[in-house]
């Protein structure tokens, strides 16, 4: 695999820049930690200095999420408190559930107490029980309904204070909690009806994805800090048809219940994905490109968003473009244009902001590539020229004419685990580094 982009060092160095503290109400961010992160009141001269709980609990959060330990609220931390997600906490003695919190059974029961208006009974049904089966297909757990009685786990839908002293708190924010195994309310999975749920729409939150992630809870899973898991406690979009639970929940389900023997030996289940990691030194890289002055990497599923200031954040490509492939073969930014153009097989993609471009996805000849061209393997916009060179193999085709390239300009060619930094004054390789050097790592 190759693939290119072009940086331009316009003094040499780049500074690292932390996000500084931003203004907020402090009693908003005590709620989210007191719900998430068990922060307690504070009170006397244990809520002031470097060390105060508020402090301690940030930091907590932030290493958690895999961001910046600050140890202060900053415009990333905000950020990510925003974000819809599950209401069981991440931190706290009931949601780090531990050992024998756990089904003594492998036969359980649900029940679906009442339905959400914004979904037909039948999507209802059919969206929870495909969510348990994401479950039973790696595990000996069996589900069986009941539509009477008391099952082991109550499925319902309610709007604010809904009778188990969790209140919701409107749309977005808190969309589902659900119960560790226990007696009585344990197993139990509440949605709020205060969210807009759907079958398949992205325009909305989609109930087999929420319910899935809660079921985890209910068969005794705590929050999982990999963000491609499905335990992950942030809302992420995937397509629901496609789904295949992730080798984190995988290992951790089967940790309790151990894996399924009923499998069919000519039938083998998908293999369950494995979220990248930055450091792994046998990183290959499918693309890179730039997107708004931030630095893009794709792999699989997943692509990391490099800031000006050096902060990366990892995430699904489907949870910024629902629709967009992934296990790309190219990319590359039209900075005129303002969009970015994804490569796959004989389509390309132009994604503009959060949107598909209407008319996308188009055929390789629609960026005047030959029909002989299958796929390629990376590609390289140039702003100074407006030139695009594709390369295809160990040949390159261009979309305009020119080839002049500012001399304070380096471009950055990918392929296997080596990154080549190529210096156009000089047309010489100055450095060979890992293609993982502009990762978090």
């Amino acid at each position: 695999m190759k693939t290119h982009y072009k940086f331009c060092i316009l003094i040499g160095l780049m500074m690292t820049v932390n996000s500084g503290p931003i203004s907020r109400q402090p009693e908003e961010d005590d709620s989210y930690l007191k719900k998430f992160y068990n922060l307690t009141e504070q009170t006397g001269t244990a809520s002031k200095g470097r060390f105060s709980q508020m402090s301690l609990k940030i930091a907590e959060m932030q290493k958690f999420f895999g961001l910046t330990v600050t140890g202060t609220m900053d415009s990333e931390t905000l950020n990510v408190m925003k974000k819809p997600r599950c209401g069981v906490p991440d931190v706290a003695q009931y949601s780090t559930f531990g050992e024998g919190l756990k089904w003594k059974t492998n036969e359980l029961t649900y029940r679906i107490e009442n339905y959400t208006p914004d979904m037909t009974a039948a999507e209802v049904d059919d969206s929870i029980e495909k969510a348990l089966q994401v479950w039973a297909r790696v595990t000996p757990l069996r589900f069986t309904r009941i539509y009477s009685g008391t099952a082991d786990i109550m499925i319902s839908f309610g709007a604010g204070s809904h009778g188990d002293f969790y209140p919701f708190d409107g749309p977005d924010g808190t969309l589902a909690h659900a119960f560790a195994p226990s007696a009585g309310i344990g197993g139990d999975a509440h949605f709020d009806e205060d969210e807009n749920f759907t079958f398949r729409s992205t325009n909305g939150y989609v109930l087999f994805l929420v319910a899935a992630h809660e079921f985890g809870h209910s068969l005794g899973l705590s929050h999982s800090s990999d963000p491609g898991a499905l335990m992950y406690p942030m809302y992420s979009y995937r397509d629901p048809n496609s789904f295949v639970l992730p080798k984190d929940d995988v290992n951790g389900i089967q940790s309790l219940y151990g894996s399924n023997t009923d499998v069919i030996p000519d039938k083998p289940d998908p293999t369950p994905p494995v979220t990248p990691n930055a450091c792994d030194p046998n990183l290959v890289l499918d693309a890179v490109t730039t997107l708004r002055g931030e630095r893009v990497f794709f792999k699989n599923s997943f692509f990391w968003r490099v800031s000006t200031n050096n902060k990366a954040e990892q995430h699904l490509i489907q949870s910024f473009w629902p629709d967009a492939p992934d296990n790309i073969d190219a990319a590359y930014e039209n900075t005129a244009q303002d969009k970015i153009f994804l490569f796959k097989d004989q389509k390309v993609w132009a994604l503009y902001g959060y949107d598909i471009v209407q008319g996308y996805p188009k055929s390789l000849s629609s960026v005047g590539l030959p029909s002989t061209v299958k796929k390629i393997s990376a590609a390289l916009y140039d702003p100074d020229t407006g030139k695009t060179l594709f390369f295809v193999d160990n040949k390159y085709y261009s979309d305009g004419q020119g080839s002049y390239w500012k001399n304070y300009c380096f471009t950055y060619l990918f392929s296997g685990t080596r990154m080549f930094e190529y210096s156009t004054s000089s047309k010489k390789v100055l450095r060979v580094l890992n293609n993982n050097y502009f990762l978090p790592c």
